[in-house]
């Protein structure tokens, strides 16, 4: 018998890589014991990056489903895991070292075993204190190497960083594929390499279905000593999403490798009720594109977990090119047209900003700056014109250092700019932030929950749990899920039902000129990155709430009137409106 491989399902992947939000409480606690009857399983991974924000966007405690979820596996001596960005924790942008510290108390104390962190630069100084923390809170820590293709992201270069993380403590090394584009003989070179050096390391494969090169780049791994394998099932396996666990089990089985047997009794009753989630409520925010996959993900490197959102930002600005394009008498744009378009810019800028592996968050900056060069080329005003404070930071390595070099045209913008370059450690710049948090749980008399848990969220996430706890995001989610529901069903949604769930004393964002609607390019999470606001955003009075490109070509500043939290909003990104639309509505500070 060939070597032993054991799988782990990705079940809280499947879903980030599909939709919008994660199975309840409730239902994780029905199909854990499937799970575990399928017998198939030495790992699940319960919950990280996204998990938590989108549960309390939904209106629920996210510390509640992975105790729960966890209790369950743990029984049945299955261990768990979760995704951890490093600097960024379980959010879009950076975290203070005692709130990144205290989340592996709090996530040890719940039942996770292994962390699997990330970061999006592969710096190893985003990475190191992590594994520290990791330990000292009695977890298992994995560092992980960010795979992409490009000419400084090499055999050494990845060996490099994985002997970096495991001087660092690491006790396994996770190869996690992202967008699906590591090649086969590349990622099987790359296990070889660091097994041959580190024999006693645990070594685990997190790969992508977009282009179609994730089974292959499994069978080469595995013949090259990987332990563990992320697979996924039906009905969200495939896609933008992983391999299926019988395919999977079928090929390295014929191979001659030791794999576990399928229990397919329970494998159905799992596929079965994993359709009976997306069927109840979780479908409605499932983006059908992400089911499919394309082999034009290969050229560009964008992870297939942002596809959906990037084919919607696609549409706005396509519009707003072709309006150009039409006073210009040129021939308009097809959405093929821009893809490929915006596929190539992406070529062009990635090499410019240093080659950043393109994940998040730095997939969905990279991909920005492309489709924001996209229109002000179209409007004659050359590249990198529109930037926001996200996209320079990146550039400036407020984030950690980018892998190649940053172009010499940016550095002379930068300079013009008055911006400045920075080799500092990330962690270094951010101040702790535990002690305000704790004072604010005091004055509003909220319960610390088992283990601090509650205060770990409010520090973490505090815009979503403070919407949370008021009760305002099971509110905005209903209303959602409600406007979900009528859109799919082609019903019309009266002015009454769209406005049910707005809260009362809010003030109107109104148009004040006729135009398209454009965010600012920085989102908190994975809903709908880097564009379009959330729900429960706020904003303070000198805040600009977005921008109308106006009929005359010009970007008009909406400011965010007296500030507030954000409860409803009624245009898209690249939306038209006319002046005196309501574009959102923002609750006011003083009655907030």
């Amino acid at each position: 018998m060939g070597k032993k491989i054991q799988f782990s399902l990705i079940y809280r992947d499947m879903w980030q890589s599909s939709g919008k939000f994660q199975p309840r409480k409730d239902q994780l606690v029905r199909i854990a014991p499937i799970f575990i009857e399928m017998g198939c399983f030495a790992r699940v991974e319960t919950n990280g990056g996204a998990f938590e924000q989108v549960n309390l966007l939904a209106g629920e405690n996210p510390n509640d489903s992975v105790r729960a979820y966890c209790e369950i596996l743990h029984k049945a001596g299955i261990k768990t895991h979760m995704l951890d960005r490093g600097l960024n924790a379980l959010r879009m942008y950076p975290v203070p070292d005692d709130v990144r510290a205290m989340m592996y108390r709090v996530k040890h104390a719940q039942g996770v075993d292994i962390p699997r962190i990330f970061d999006g630069l592969n710096d190893i100084r985003n990475i190191a204190p992590s594994i520290k923390w990791a330990k000292e809170a009695g977890m298992t820590p994995q560092g992980t190497l960010c795979i992409t293709t490009s000419p400084v992201h090499t055999l050494e270069y990845y060996s490099k960083l994985a002997d970096e993380e495991i001087a660092a403590g690491a006790e396994e090394i996770c190869l996690k594929d992202m967008a699906g584009i590591g090649q086969p003989a590349f990622l099987g070179q790359l296990t070889k390499m660091i097994k041959d050096k580190h024999p006693d390391i645990i070594l685990e494969y997190h790969g992508h279905s977009g282009p179609g090169l994730s089974m292959a780049s499994m069978l080469e791994v595995a013949k090259n000593g990987i332990d563990i394998l992320d697979v996924a099932i039906e009905p969200l396996s495939w896609g933008k999403v992983h391999p299926d666990v019988i395919s999977v089990q079928s090929m390295l089985k014929n191979a001659g490798f030791d794999v576990p047997e399928i229990n397919m009794d329970a494998y159905m009753k799992a596929r079965a009720l994993t359709q009976e989630f997306i069927d109840e409520w979780l479908g409605y925010f499932i983006n059908p594109q992400n089911k499919i996959m394309s082999s034009l993900l290969l050229d560009c490197g964008l992870p297939g977990g942002m596809m959906g959102s990037m084919m919607a930002d696609l549409g706005g600005i396509r519009a707003s090119i072709n309006n150009l394009r039409k006073k210009k008498g040129e021939e308009e744009l097809s959405v093929d047209d821009m893809l490929v378009k915006l596929f190539d810019e992406v070529a062009y800028v990635w090499p410019r900003i240093g080659y950043p592996p393109l994940v998040t968050p730095f997939s969905q900056y990279t991909k920005n700056i492309a489709l924001m060069n996209l229109l002000t080329i179209e409007q004659g005003k050359g590249r990198f014109v529109m930037m926001d404070d996200s996209m320079w930071g990146m550039i400036l390595g407020r984030s950690g250092k980018v892998p190649g070099e940053i172009c010499q045209e940016l550095k002379e913008l930068a300079a013009q700019k008055g911006l400045q370059f920075t080799d500092a450690d990330p962690h270094t710049l951010l101040p702790n932030a535990l002690d305000d948090f704790r004072k604010e749980m005091d004055e509003n008399r909220w319960e610390y929950g088992q283990d601090e848990e509650e205060l770990f969220e409010l520090a973490m996430h505090p815009e979503q749990y403070r919407n949370y706890k008021s009760g305002q995001a099971k509110k905005n989610f209903l209303a959602d899920l409600q406007a979900a529901k009528d859109a799919k069903l082609g019903a019309k949604i009266s002015p009454e039902e769209a406005t049910a769930f707005k809260h009362a004393k809010a003030d109107a964002i109104v148009a004040p000129v006729k135009g398209q609607i454009f965010w600012e390019f920085q989102g908190d999470g994975e809903i709908s990155p880097a564009i379009e606001p959330y729900i429960g955003k706020e904003y303070k009075e000198s805040d600009t709430f977005c921008y109308i490109l106006s009929p005359w070509g010009e970007f008009v500043d909406i400011p965010a009137n007296l500030g507030g939290k954000l409860v409803e909003i009624n245009a898209k990104q690249g939306s038209k409106i006319n002046k005196g639309d309501v574009i959102a509505y923002i609750e006011r500070p003083h009655e907030a």
